[in-house]
């Protein structure tokens, strides 16, 4: 059964799996690139964030209080917005997993930064291996390249990836090319581009990405705000 992903630009898209709407990393009103998105309209069941920084946390706070969404994400992110009035949210920290109504969610490790929008401590970011009746899917988060993505596909278990959402745009993450490393060790053969073009420090060549994809027998997914596509 095909999932449903709805790009809404950097890092955040949505997922239907499970019955469940999954929005991650919600950085929508502040990029002009996503100008066209009216987030008075997203209505998610959960929302999953990576870290702490304000490029993947901006639009939380409205989209949860008009949704009631639940959040996903390190302890101290939780934390932080439970303080702001957001008290529906479960905590993980990195190698713990748990069973929500739609799926198996695992918090794993990111090589990066995380601090909150004021300026206090973010915790650990991450990403998440997300395993439900539709099929598996993994988000690398804001990362560099590291070993442990061969340990990914080993801990599924439902079979492989349908895709893998996984951070382009350099400077700040891994680039275009350690990305294509990263599917590899995955062994996943479609791969969503995230993290990308939104500033001018992580701006990427798309044809030139998706050729380096193609070249190791893999598909790059580079959707507009707004786009969609079905794994």
């Amino acid at each position: 059964m095909p999932m449903k992903v709805i790009s809404y630009g950097h890092a955040c898209f949505s997922v239907e799996c499970g019955g469940k709407s999954l929005l991650f990393d919600p950085f929508i009103t502040p990029n002009a690139l996503a100008s066209s998105i009216d987030i008075s309209l997203l209505r998610p069941d959960y929302i999953l964030l990576s870290h702490g920084h304000a490029d993947h946390v901006a639009d939380v706070e409205v989209i949860a209080g008009q949704s009631g969404a639940t959040l996903i994400g390190n302890y101290e992110v939780i934390q932080w917005f439970a303080g702001r009035g957001i008290q529906k949210g479960h905590p993980m920290n990195s190698g713990g997993s748990w069973n929500f109504d739609f799926g198996r969610v695992t918090y794993t490790p990111a090589i990066h930064s995380s601090s909150l929008p004021d300026g206090s401590y973010g915790g650990q970011p991450g990403g998440f291996l997300v395993e439900t009746p539709e099929g598996a899917f993994y988000f690398s988060g804001d990362t560099a390249l590291t070993r442990d993505f061969e340990l990914i596909s080993a801990a599924l278990k439902s079979g492989s990836l349908k895709f893998a959402a996984l951070c382009l745009g350099g400077n700040f993450t891994m680039g275009v090319e350690d990305a294509v490393t990263a599917s590899e060790w995955l062994g996943c053969p479609e791969v969503l581009g995230v993290h990308y073009d939104t500033f001018p420090l992580i701006t990427i060549d798309h044809e030139a990405a998706k050729a380096a994809f193609s070249s190791k027998g893999k598909k790059l997914h580079l959707l507009a705000p707004g786009a969609e596509w079905e794994f």
